[in-house]
Parts: C-alpha cells; sequence; structure tokens
C-alpha cells in the first residue's frame, strides 16, 4: 500500500471506531462508549504519525500521548492532560479489578462531557491532516 493508502486505512478505521462510540453511547454502555472514543483517537493519531514519518505502520501502542508527541503535533496542556484521561479506558477497561471502578465513574453526563471533548480534539487533530 501506499502512504495515502495507509493513511486512509486510519482514517477509515477510526471512522468505525467513531460509530461504535456512538451506538454504545446509544445503549448507555457508556464505559465501552470510551473505550471506542481512546480508540477513535488513537487511529486518527496513527494517521497522522503514518503523514509523518517514512516509514508506513505506526508504533503497535494505544497510548494517546506517545502517538501524540511521535507526530510532533503541540496541543494545550488542557487537550494533553484529557488526552492521559482518556487513556485508561483503553488500557484499564480491559482488567476486571479495573473495569469495575471505570463503571463507577462513568455515567452519561461524563461521556457527554467526554465527547464534547474529543470533538474539539478530533477537529485539531484533522486540521493537520491536511
Amino acid at each position: 500500500m501506499t502512504k495515502e493508502e495507509h493513511i486512509a486505512f486510519w482514517l477509515t478505521s477510526a471512522d468505525k471506531e467513531k460509530d461504535m462510540m456512538l451506538f454504545s453511547f446509544e445503549g448507555k454502555r457508556y464505559v465501552y462508549a470510551l473505550f471506542f472514543g481512546h480508540l477513535y483517537m488513537e487511529k486518527i493519531l496513527k494517521s497522522l504519525w503514518v503523514k509523518s514519518h517514512a516509514e508506513n505502520i505506526p508504533p503497535k501502542t494505544h497510548n494517546l500521548i506517545k502517538l501524540l508527541d511521535e507526530t510532533g503535533i503541540v496541543l494545550n496542556d488542557d487537550d494533553r492532560s484529557f488526552l492521559l484521561l482518556l487513556n485508561q479506558y483503553q488500557i484499564e477497561s480491559r482488567y476486571p479489578d479495573d473495569i469495575e471502578q471505570l463503571y463507577k465513574i462513568t455515567d452519561g453526563y461524563t461521556v457527554e462531557q467526554y465527547f464534547l471533548k474529543i470533538k474539539s480534539i478530533e477537529q485539531c487533530l484533522l486540521n493537520n491532516q491536511q
């Protein structure tokens, strides 16, 4: 695949994760909505990683801050802190003890607030895709 095809792969895959994020929210599966929200951000970042590197295969990591830092894109401290917070829905939601804690702190209002922040960061990141 060409570089452009690799980028398109990550962005198309990101769109599917966004659909699952919204579907999970509508079904009141709030932890899963943010799990897919994390994947959505991760795949956008991986598309930007491919764009900014000679290689076409991004690192096998789920850490949004690591991916962001390797793209060269600079976000403000608030957005970086949010991505760090969003990381917990990718990593901790995989383990029984941790996911129970996430269920306790994640409700519809929280997810709506996360979605607003995801949308804001999404726009910033996609503007760098141009």
